[in-house]
């Protein structure tokens, strides 16, 4: 039996038993009718895809986010690694575990990131739109760095969102270069710096900072409605001229490119294009990043569902 082993050090055959995080929890019913949990545990070192066979609980859905010890045993399912739970339960006040390994975090400096993403910021060229950074920046600066970017899908751990901006706006001070005589610079910049700060609202979060759901507003709304209605709140209050408030709630608004991806409105404008693509780019090069760094070189992952397919690593 080994205790307390990291998520990404577990191999086929392997018996463990130990404290992890449990991501999503899903109770499902099997073709023979008897109920089950589908689930994912995680620590710092990743993530992996759980059974528990005849199980309806008490541990469920309402649990994500908690930490839970478990004993199983791991298997290869279609090249995938998974974990076959015995016993589970929900981890007590008296349980000795240690935080530090259970949490995963964005592998980037946080100061450094954040230091980047302000200063970039504060260098916007035109002064509107460095404004409304600004002002935003110093309401959610603190949420921008501690939160992720999402539930599962991509840079869904602590400081993901950090990260994930980060990355974008490296990006967009290329392509603002390259396509100059296209882009404005200053919007390609403001627009991709503030695409994912409605997700501060969006999001339910679990005591240990992950994202367990969505709130009422993030529900009904989204993090692009809201972020684009704060971003005129902001523009009335600093009293930015009216065409830069709409080219930014524009920005937001079809950060997602296609309606069907869940864009409010489809990108018109040459920086609104070159964000969505951005966005997209920076998203499913992490979801290759963090399943390549599950598998062997020379293998095949099980179909990625936010990919909508397999991927490979090569040597």
């Amino acid at each position: 039996m080994l205790y307390d082993v990291y998520v990404s050090h577990m191999r086929p055959g392997d018996e463990v038993e130990g404290y992890y995080v449990l991501k999503t929890a899903q109770p499902k019913v099997s073709n023979n009718g008897k109920p089950y949990l589908n689930a994912t545990v995680a620590d710092a070192s990743g993530d992996m895809d759980c059974k528990v066979w005849d199980y309806s609980g008490p541990v469920g859905q309402e649990d994500e986010g908690k930490i839970i010890k478990l004993r199983g045993t791991v298997s290869e399912f279609r090249g995938a690694l998974q974990l076959t739970i015995e016993r589970l339960r929900v981890a007590g006040e008296h349980d000795g575990y240690d935080l530090s390994r259970l949490v995963p975090v964005a592998p980037i400096d946080v100061e450094e990131m954040f230091g980047y993403v302000s200063r970039l910021a504060g260098e916007i060229p035109d002064p509107d739109y460095r404004r409304v950074c600004l002002e935003m920046l110093s309401r959610h600066g603190e949420a921008l760095r501690r939160i992720p970017a999402g539930k599962t899908v991509h840079h869904s751990f602590l400081s993901g969102l950090l990260m994930h901006t980060g990355n974008m706006l490296r990006q967009a001070e290329f392509l603002a270069g390259l396509y100059a005589d296209t882009v404005d610079r200053s919007l390609l910049l403001a627009g991709t710096l503030l695409h994912d700060f409605g997700k501060e609202e969006e999001f339910l979060y679990s005591q240990l900072g992950l994202v367990t759901g969505y709130s009422a507003k993030g529900e009904l709304l989204g993090h692009l409605v809201m972020g684009a209605g704060e971003v005129a709140d902001i523009a009335r209050e600093l009293q930015i001229p009216e065409e830069k408030s709409v080219l930014l709630q524009h920005m937001l608004l079809s950060h997602h490119g296609e309606p069907e991806f869940g864009a409010a409105v489809k990108p018109v404008c040459a920086e609104a294009e070159l964000l969505s693509f951005i966005d997209l780019i920076d998203s499913r090069m992490e979801i290759y990043r963090e399943n390549m760094e599950k598998m062997e070189p020379g293998q095949f992952s099980q179909r990625i569902f936010a990919l909508d397919k397999k991927i490979y690593k090569h040597a």
